[in-house]
C-alpha cells in the first residue's frame, strides 16, 4: 500500500461520523496480545494486554459513570506512568468523555489553570499527588470537584479508585458513539512563548499520529518500542499510548522520571529495538558518567520536543552506532515533518535537518514580508498548507481570539509560530520561534545555529541564545551558558566560546557577552523559555541605564 492509501485509509477510519474509539483503539485486537508493559524503578515489569485492559477499562468506566461521568465531560488525572493510567484513559474515552493530561511535576498553579481552563469537575490522582489539590492561593477551591485517589491514599470526602471499580458490575459499558470531529483530549501548550493555550484534539487527531508511528517512527510489529516521553504532554500521550494503541503495538512505559541508569538497563533488559525521547535524554546520557552497557539492540532512535543539536548525533554515531532522527510537532497539529525511518521514506541525515513532511502534510517555509514560499536558504516562517494536508485537524484555540495570528488572512496557511529554513533538496531546517530571531545590523540569526556550535564545547552542558537590545546594531547576540560538572565560569573559557563560534559559524555573529548560569528557565516539559532570558535582560539593561 503507498503511503498516500494508508493516509486515506486512516483519515477515513478516524474522521467517520460515527465510530468508538475505545474499539479502534483496543477491542479490535487480539485480546492475548501484550499492550503495554510497564517497568518500576528498580527494573521489575508487570504487563497488561488487550483483554485486561479491555475488562478493566469496562469496570472503570462504569465507576466514573456513577460519579455522573457523560459524552463531553471533562476528567483529568494526575497520574504517573501505570497500568492505571491507560486504564483510566480507555474508560473516559469509553463514556465519550473528554480527557485532561495533568504532568506530574506542575505545581498546584500549573494544575488549577488547566482544570479551570478545560472545566473538569472529576479528577483523579496519586497518592503522591493529592496534596497539590488540597485548596490554597494557588489551587481555588471548587465544591464541585470530586476527587478520586488511586491506591490507598483517599482522605476525607475523596473516592477511592479501587473501592469505586469493586462496587460495579463487571459488565461491558454501552458503546457511546462519537464522530471524527468529536472531543478526544483537553490539553494546554507548553508555553514557551508565554500563557499555556488550551487545544482540544478530535478524535480525527490520532490519524496523523498513527501515520507518525510508522512513517517517522519506523515503529512495525516485530519492534520493541519504547517512547520515553510523558503522557502527560502531547508527544508523550499520543507517541507512548494512543499510537500504539491505534496500531495494535506493544508499548514499554517507564515509571518514575528520568535517570541514565533506569534508561540503559530498561533499553538492554527489554532489548529495545525502537526508542524515542527528548533531546533532553540523549544529552542526559552522553553527559553522564554512567557507562554504557553491553547488549544494546537499538535499531532507530528519534527524538521530538526541541532542536536536536549536533552534538548528540555526533556521541550516538561512537556510542550507539547509529544516528537519531530528528523531528518536528506541536501539540496543535501533531508530527508534521521528521527525518523518516520508514525504508520507503528513509534518506540520509542532513546536520541540522528536521527532515520532510510527513505522508499527509505540506508544509513549506513562507517569506516574511509576504504569504508566499520564500526561496530555498531564506530565512522565514515555517508554514503547514491546510488545504494540502488531510491530517491537519487544528481550526483555533478553545478562546477563539487567540487564533487569529495563527493562519493567514486567507485561511491557506497555518503558521507554527516557528522560523526555519528549506535547502535546495526539500529539507527543512529549524531556527527559532519566531519572537526568537535576532535581527543583528539588518541580518536576521537563529539563534539555534549560534547554540549548535556552543553546545560543541566540551564544558557546555545545555545553552540559550538570545538578542540583547543595542543602540547601535539594534540587538546584539549574548548567551546563556549552563557548565558540566567538573568546569568553571572564567573570562577565559568566555573567549573561548566566542572564538568558537566565529570559527565554526560566522565572524559576525558570535555572542558579545556570556552569561554562566546554573539552569536555563524552561516549560514543564522541557522546553527552553527564550522569552524571560530576553525579558530579565532588557529589565537588567534598563535598571543600568537608570542608574
Amino acid at each position: 500500500m503507498s503511503a498516500a492509501d494508508r493516509v486515506a485509509e486512516l483519515t477515513a477510519r478516524f474522521a467517520a461520523p460515527s465510530l468508538d474509539v475505545a474499539g479502534l483503539l483496543c477491542d479490535q485486537h487480539p485480546a492475548d496480545r501484550v499492550a503495554f508493559t510497564v517497568v518500576d524503578g528498580a527494573g521489575g515489569a508487570s504487563t497488561l494486554s488487550y483483554g485486561e485492559l479491555a475488562s478493566d477499562s469496562h469496570r472503570c468506566a462504569r465507576a466514573l459513570q456513577g460519579l455522573g461521568v457523560g459524552p463531553g465531560d471533562r476528567v483529568a488525572t494526575l497520574m504517573g506512568k501505570s497500568t492505571d493510567l491507560v486504564t483510566v484513559i480507555l474508560a473516559i474515552w469509553r463514556l465519550g468523555a473528554v480527557y485532561v493530561p495533568l504532568f506530574t511535576a506542575f505545581a498546584p498553579q500549573a494544575i488549577a489553570l488547566r482544570l479551570e481552563g478545560s472545566g473538569a469537575h472529576v479528577v483523579i490522582v496519586d497518592p503522591d499527588q493529592r496534596h497539590k489539590l488540597d485548596p490554597g492561593p494557588d489551587m481555588p477551591d471548587d465544591p464541585q470537584r470530586r476527587i478520586v485517589v488511586t491506591g490507598s491514599g483517599a482522605q476525607h470526602g475523596d473516592a477511592s479508585l479501587a473501592d469505586l471499580v469493586a462496587a460495579v458490575s463487571p459488565e461491558p459499558v454501552p458503546a457511546v458513539p462519537t464522530s471524527g470531529d468529536g472531543p478526544l483530549v483537553h490539553m494546554f501548550t507548553s508555553g514557551t512563548t508565554g500563557k499555556p493555550k488550551g487545544v482540544v484534539h478530535p478524535v480525527s487527531y490520532i490519524a496523523g499520529w498513527q501515520v507518525y508511528l510508522e512513517y517517522g517512527l519506523g515503529v512495525t510489529r516485530d519492534s520493541s518500542y519504547w517512547c520515553a516521553a510523558d503522557p502527560g504532554w502531547a508527544y508523550g500521550l499520543y507517541a507512548a499510548v494512543v499510537a500504539p494503541l491505534a496500531a495494535g503495538i506493544p508499548s514499554l512505559l517507564l515509571s518514575g522520571g528520568f535517570s541514565p541508569q533506569a534508561t540503559w538497563r530498561t533499553l538492554v533488559d527489554h532489548q529495545v529495538t525502537d526508542f524515542a525521547a527528548a533531546p533532553t535524554v540523549y544529552r542526559g546520557l552522553r553527559s553522564s558518567s554512567v557507562p554504557v552497557p553491553q547488549g544494546l539492540r537499538l535499531v532507530r532512535a528519534s527524538s521530538a520536543g526541541e532542536p536536536l543539536t549536533p552534538e548528540v548525533n555526533e556521541w550516538a554515531d561512537t556510542t550507539l552506532g547509529l544516528a537519531v532522527h530528528d523531528h518536528f510537532g506541536q501539540t496543535e497539529v501533531g508530527m508534521p515533518l521528521a527525518n523518516h525511518h520508514h525504508p520507503e521514506l528513509a534518506r540520509p541525515l542532513k546536520t541540522g535537518s528536521m527532515g520532510r513532511p510527513l505522508p499527509g502534510w505540506s508544509l513549506t517555509v513562507l517569506a516574511d514580508e509576504k504569504d508566499e514560499p520564500a526561496g530555498p536558504g531564506v530565512l522565514g516562517r515555517v508554514a503547514i498548507d491546510v488545504t494540502g494536508s488531510p491530517l491537519m485537524t487544528f481550526r483555533g484555540y478553545q478562546i477563539p481570539g487567540q487564533s487569529d495570528a495563527k493562519f493567514t488572512a486567507d485561511g491557506r496557511w497555518y503558521l507554527s509560530g516557528d522560523a526555519g529554513r528549506i535547502d535546495a533538496d526539500g529539507d527543512f531546517f529549524f531556527s527559532s520561534r519566531d519572537d526568537d530571531v535576532i535581527i543583528m545590523a539588518g541580518y536576521r540569526i537563529g539563534p539555534f545555529e549560534i547554540e549548535s556550535v556552543l553546545a560543541q564545547h566540551p564544558a557546555v552542558a545545555e545553552c540559550s541564545v538570545i538578542g540583547a537590545p543595542d543602540d547601535v546594531r539594534g540587538e546584539v547576540i549574548e548567551a546563556y551558558v549552563v557548565l558540566r560538572d567538573g568546569h568553571d565560569a572564567s573570562p577565559q573559557l568566555a573567549t573561548e566560546l566566542q572564538l568558537l563560534v566565529k570559527t565554526r559559524y560566522a565572524a559576525h555573529a558570535y555572542p558579545r557577552t556570556i552569561h554562566f548560569i546554573d539552569a536555563l528557565p524552561k516549560t514543564p516539559s522541557g522546553k527552553t523559555q527564550r522569552y524571560l532570558l530576553r525579558s530579565r535582560r532588557r529589565t537588567e539593561l534598563s535598571s543600568r541605564e537608570a542608574q
